[in-house]
């Protein structure tokens, strides 16, 4: 397939995950493989933890042409960053994912069976991995991340992180029906 200079051009800017499979060719059984680190073009993760924009996503693919299209299968990893859903304090840790992906020749019987969100296609020698490598990290973090399994969390009353609060950390608490007879116990002592 032939590809205009400008249009490559475009679309390597636009990602490190737009893989060129030029050199794979459309022989069924025919492989390559890419062990690479590409940085991640955007935050990827929920509001707690993430892979911040720019880290290094490790990438370590096997890429093989099959009669419908092209197969990506391999693991992917990357650094992650957040806070803990208890005590908010900084966490880092990092995430491996599988990946397996069915790319479709155009004009494929893959390609004219399935819907355009269905699957990813071949795009002028090039298949983008960003969709799918931001899909499958958002599946496999955690929804609400730890800092230990044995996290306190935060005082209800005054915010402190009660793993660095003093042994017995509570607050005087009297019940609000019982506050006004605690002013008159006050009164009688005087």
């Amino acid at each position: 397939m032939a590809t205009h200079p400008k249009a490559a051009a475009r679309r390597a800017s636009r990602s490190p995950l737009v893989i060129n499979i030029s050199r794979l060719g459309r022989r069924p059984g025919s492989m390559m493989t890419l062990s690479e680190t590409a940085p991640s073009p955007s935050r990827i993760g929920l509001d707690l933890i993430g892979i911040d924009e720019g880290a290094p996503l490790k990438l370590d693919l096997r890429i093989e042409s099959v009669s419908e299209g092209v197969l990506v299968s391999g693991t992917v990893s990357a650094p992650t960053s957040g806070e803990c859903a208890r005590c908010l304090t900084r966490i880092t840790g990092d995430v491996e994912i599988d990946l397996t992906e069915l790319f479709a020749y155009p004009d494929s019987a893959t390609d004219e069976t399935t819907e355009s969100d269905e699957l990813g296609r071949v795009v002028d020698d090039t298949v983008d991995l960003e969709q799918p490598i931001i899909d499958a990290m958002g599946l496999a973090l955690p929804f609400s991340p730890l800092c230990g399994p044995d996290c306190a969390g935060l005082c209800p009353q005054c915010g402190v992180p009660l793993a660095t609060a003093e042994p017995g950390h509570h607050h005087e608490q009297i019940d609000p029906r019982w506050a006004k007879l605690s002013g008159v116990l006050d009164r009688d002592d005087k």
